[in-house]
Formats: C-alpha cells, sequence, structure tokens
C-alpha cells in the first residue's frame, strides 16, 4: 500500500477551483486547464514554453546569470540558502527562462516568468536576462513576448532589485524605437514591480483567462483600506472591463493569438533603430558597482546615535520633515502650481509646476505629504494615485517639450494601494513614468528628500543624478512590510530596515545614490532653512553639467546608468557591508 501511493499521486490531481479529481494525463492533455471548471492551473517556464514554441525550436540564451547577494541580506534564513533550495526545486538557475524560438514559423525573442521560484521575484539576475532577452531582440530584430509571473520585486536584494525595473523598462523602449513588436502575457500571478514595469508597458498586454494582475495585492490593500474587496478584483475580466489589457485569452489559444501577433508585427517594416541613444551598454565583466562621476560629491557618514537604520527610517518620516511645497518656498524661486492629468483626476499627493533655480527656469514634480494629521490625511500621506503619476508625466513631458530642465523631491511611503487606484490602472500608471522618464530629452536630477518607497518612489527618479538627503531612506518595500513577510512578525521591522540597506551612506556605496546632501546636525526638520540651502546647492551643483548635454547624450547616459545595475555588475557585495 505504501510503495504505491507516490505513484497514485502522480497519477491524479485534485482541481484548486472545484476539487474535482482528474486524471493527471487527461489534465495534460488539457493543457493544465481543468476540463470541468475551467481553471488554469499554474506552469512553469519550462512548460509554458512546450506549449508555446514551436517543437525543438527553443535556444536557451548562452549566458547563465550571475550568482548574486549584493546587500548580505539574511533574516531567519541567509539569502544565498533560499536561491539554493529555489534552484533544488524547479531545477531552474534563475525565475525565468530566456532565449529565442519560432511561433508558427515566426522568430521572436522570450522571456517567461517561473512563480515557482521565490515567487518570480525580480531580482538582478532576472532583471540581467529579461533585459539581455530584449538586447537579443533588438539585436535579431525580432519581437520579444514577456510571460509575467510574479510577487514583484526581490526584497532580498533592496534597493537594485527595484533599479530592475527600470533596466527592464529602457531595454523595452529601445524595441519601441526600433518599431519592433513588444507584448507581454500575463499569467497568475502578476504583482507589484513587474505589473508596474514591463509587464504592462509593452506594446500589447495579453491576460491568459484567470491571471491576477495589480501593483498592490489583495492582501495588502485589505489591511491598507480595511475593505472588503468587489468580486473578481484585479483578474483577467475585471482588467478587460478597466481597459487595463488588450484581450483574455483561454490557454488552448494563447499560443494561436500570439502567432497572428506576430504575424503583423512582421508584415510592418521596422524603423531604423535610433542609434543616438542606445538603451544599453555593451555587456562587461563582473565588478564592483561603479559610481558616475560628479562634480561636487560629499560623503555624509551619519552621527553615531543616528547610525541604526531604524532611527534613519524613523526621522524619514518625522511630521516636521520639510515637504516639497516647503522646499519650493524657500529653495526655488516663483513656484507656479500647474493641476491635473486632463484625464479627469488632480492628485493631491502629487505636485508640480513651473520654478525658477537662479534665474533658470526648470519644473518641478515632487510628493507631498503635509505635516498635521489634517494635512496628511488630504494628501493621502503622500502616497499617488493614477491621476498623481499621469500628472507628473504631463509635466515631465511638457518641460520636453519646452527644454526645460526637470527635477523632482521623491518622498513617499509608496504608491497609494486602495481599490481604486487598481481600478484606474496603478500599475500601468507607473510603468508609463519609468518608461517616459528612460526616453525623456531633458536634464533630470531626482532628490530623496524622506522616505522613497517602492514603485511609486522610481515613478518619479529614473534621473541623470539621484541625490539623497543624509536622513532619507529608499527601499523595494518598507521594514515593516518586509518583516511581515520574511519574519515571524511585525515587530522584527529594526531588524528588516538593517538587512534592507536602505540608509543613504548604504545606497552611495552600491551606486543607486550619486550624491549624499548633508543635513543640519538634528536633521532637516530642525533648521528647514539649513536643509533648503543644502539642497539648493547640490542640485544647482548637479543640474549644471547636464545643461549643455545634447538631449541624445542626456539619454544614453541615463540608460547605462540603469543598465549596470544587472546581475553582471552587482555580483560584488563587498561595497555593501
Amino acid at each position: 500500500m505504501t510503495a504505491t501511493a507516490p505513484r497514485e499521486e502522480q497519477l491524479w490531481s485534485r482541481c484548486a477551483g472545484c476539487a474535482t479529481l482528474l486524471y493527471r494525463k487527461r489534465l495534460r492533455r488539457n493543457l493544465d486547464v481543468c476540463p470541468e471548471c475551467g481553471v488554469h492551473s499554474r506552469l512553469g517556464a519550462p512548460d509554458r514554453l512546450r506549449q508555446l514554441v514551436d517543437p525543438d525550436s527553443f535556444r536557451p540564451l548562452p549566458d547563465d546569470p550571475a550568482d548574486v547577494d549584493p546587500i548580505g541580506f539574511v533574516d531567519v534564513v541567509p539569502y544565498p540558502h533560499r536561491l539554493t533550495a529555489a534552484r533544488t526545486g524547479t531545477g531552474l538557475a534563475e525565475a525565468v527562462l530566456c532565449g529565442t524560438a519560432t511561433l508558427g514559423g515566426h522568430p521572436a525573442a522570450l522571456a517567461v516568468m517561473d512563480f515557482r521560484f521565490l515567487g518570480g521575484s525580480l531580482g538582478c539576475a532576472v532583471g540581467e536576462l529579461i533585459t539581455r532577452a530584449a538586447e537579443r531582440a533588438l539585436e535579431e530584430r525580432v519581437p520579444l513576448i514577456l510571460v509575467t509571473a510574479s510577487g514583484g520585486a526581490r526584497m532580498q536584494e533592496g534597493v537594485l532589485s527595484l533599479m530592475q525595473m527600470a533596466t527592464v523598462s529602457q531595454a523595452v523602449a529601445a524595441l519601441r524605437e526600433a518599431g519592433l513588436l513588444t507584448v507581454s502575457v500575463l499569467t497568475d500571478p502578476t504583482y507589484g514591480g513587474v505589473a508596474a514595469s514591463f509587464a504592462t508597458n509593452t506594446d500589447v498586454v495579453v491576460a491568459e483567462s484567470g491571471a491576477r494582475m495589480g501593483f498592490a495585492g489583495p492582501r495588502v490593500i485589505r489591511q491598507v483600506t480595511g475593505r472588503a474587496l468587489p468580486d473578481g478584483f484585479q483578474t483577467a475580466d475585471f482588467l478587460l472591463r478597466h481597459g487595463q489589457v488588450d484581450m483574455v485569452v483561454p490557454r488552448r489559444a494563447l499560443r494561436g493569438r500570439l502567432v497572428a501577433l506576430l504575424a503583423a508585427g512582421r508584415a510592418g517594416r521596422p524603423r531604423p533603430v535610433v542609434a543616438a541613444a542606445p538603451a544599453t551598454s555593451p555587456p562587461v565583466p563582473r565588478q564592483p558597482t561603479p559610481r558616475a562621476t560628479t562634480t561636487t560629491t560629499t560623503t555624509v557618514d551619519p552621527p553615531a546615535e543616528m547610525a541604526d537604520p531604524w532611527a534613519t527610517v524613523r526621522l524619514a518620516r518625522h511630521p516636521g520633515r520639510p515637504t516639497t511645497l516647503d522646499y519650493l518656498e524657500s529653495a526655488f524661486d516663483g513656484f507656479v502650481e500647474l493641476h491635473g492629468d486632463r484625464l479627469g483626476g488632480d492628485c493631491p499627493a502629487v505636485v508640480g509646476g513651473l520654478a525658477r533655480l537662479d534665474g533658470r527656469p526648470l519644473m518641478v514634480i515632487g510628493h507631498q505629504k503635509g505635516h498635521t494629521t489634517a494635512e496628511l490625511v488630504s494628501r493621502n500621506f503622500g502616497m499617488a494615485s493614477p491621476a498623481g503619476h499621469r500628472k507628473a508625466l504631463r509635466l515631465m513631458r511638457l518641460a520636453a517639450r519646452l527644454g526645460l530642465p526637470v527635477v523632482t523631491l521623491v518622498d513617499t511611503p509608496g504608491a497609494d494601494p486602495g481599490v481604486g487606484a487598481e481600478e484606474q490602472g496603478q500599475a500601468a500608471a507607473i510603468a508609463e513614468n519609468i518608461l517616459a522618464l528612460t526616453v525623456l530629452p531633458t536634464p533630470v536630477v531626482a532628490v530623496i528628500t524622506g522616505e522613497g518607497g517602492s514603485g511609486g518612489a522610481l515613478a518619479l527618479a529614473v534621473a541623470d543624478r539621484v541625490l539623497m538627503l543624509q536622513h532619507a531612506v529608499y527601499s523595494v518595500i518598507s521594514p515593516e512590510g518586509c518583516a511581515a513577510i520574511l519574519w515571524p512578525d511585525r515587530s522584527a521591522a529594526p531588524q528588516a530596515a538593517r538587512a534592507l540597506r536602505l540608509t543613504a551612506p548604504d545606497l552611495h556605496r552600491l551606486g543607486v545614490v550619486d550624491e549624499i546632501v548633508p543635513e543640519p546636525a538634528d536633521a532637516a526638520h530642525a533648521d528647514p532653512d539649513a536643509a533648503a540651502t543644502a539642497l539648493r546647492d547640490a542640485v544647482r551643483a548637479n543640474l549644471s553639467p547636464l545643461l549643455d548635454l545634447p538631449p541624445a547624450t542626456l539619454v544614453r547616459r541615463r540608460r547605462q546608468r540603469f543598465r549596470r545595475f544587472g546581475a553582471a555588475r552587482a555580483g560584488n557585495r563587498a561595497g555593501a557591508r
């Protein structure tokens, strides 16, 4: 009896939807879709490829991902142990399989994610591999197909995993410029940083039947809002009704639909590649992450009493800390606020408009929190809605048309995690901002002034120069959120803050931040005027060298800046210690 039990388990499978006991071979013949209720089981990347591409046509990319542990992350288990377990359990080197193949005889480059591998999380190696797949598509002038399955950015690699959202997005931008078709196939589930970047900024977005997609996950939304979620929330049909995908396709029809899209893309004539602003720089050997040169670089070590990252988190959140409107009043001149996204909303969590710095006009855009409880509530605690991201996008594009530099001031715990934000396309709004900033033909300087939280922060921080106030923080996830997922309870937030390497000195060593802006002795809230002067001086010094650069050079260097955050460039973790 015991000897036959494992064999019985392999022969039969119970449907997660209707609980019907199904003969495994029959389920496989039906492409792992329950013949009784139609529930689509999750597929690993190898099975997905077998279903989609022509037989024997898949050729994996020749380069293996580098082993990376860029911040030496340890929770209850060291990160390398988690990687080893994921590789043993899946037989994969990483959470994505990339290569070239044909579908119905049409060539394409593919990147297929696998949720079994650490929840399909986006880390440096995953970002590097997907970027290389996009580069191969550009080189061979073929379409790119992305099949997504992910819980979001990989916490264990800190803010470097967040950078992959920009790295892959700019590779997608290069394909757009070359007139090459990009298609994303959303499978269940697709959330977080993947949803807010390359999963939704392709030319065509296809959702497989039963897929769920959003920026914030259902559990997070319920915890933050305390509300029950609508029936079918974030499902493929929900996304279709709210205009966030092009089509919903059952698994049996998915290959045929992709073949039709590739045929249409092949029929058109691709435009020449825009050589003046390539999305990537050539691969380089693994080495410590370089930092861009600067005319004025100030490295500030926090005072001894503030050395603990959790203390820095509390300072970054201090209600007296200067806000964007405070800096616009004291560090810039002649601010004229511009409102609205021109699509029906004016998010109070994002403010922006025309201002002057030393008499030079520029566009300043930033998150706005407030100081009192009433101000914080009215500004949604600085958490931008899709209307806020689209307002910022409108102002960035206006600045480009007028030839004005852009300065962004980042201070947000993250994007709005509400039901309304998801209904209005939060993930796509963030993705479009990131994509637009990779090609914006005008200087961009970003300053992390308080909290830099996840994709909501990155939506304003894809810049030529990224500055960070001394007591600010910048992270892929909040310490509380990280602790709730990886530790037994949220009381481990101080430990998570230390593990995430989210302080200005940490991020300067990693090359994510170009310069640390010093704060007054007791932090910015103790002397807002001195903080404004320091910010003004830092923006002036970093903006000045950018003003005379041709637009194509600006874009090329900005893309090179973010391209270097791939796995081949993050393999050395010593600098994070």
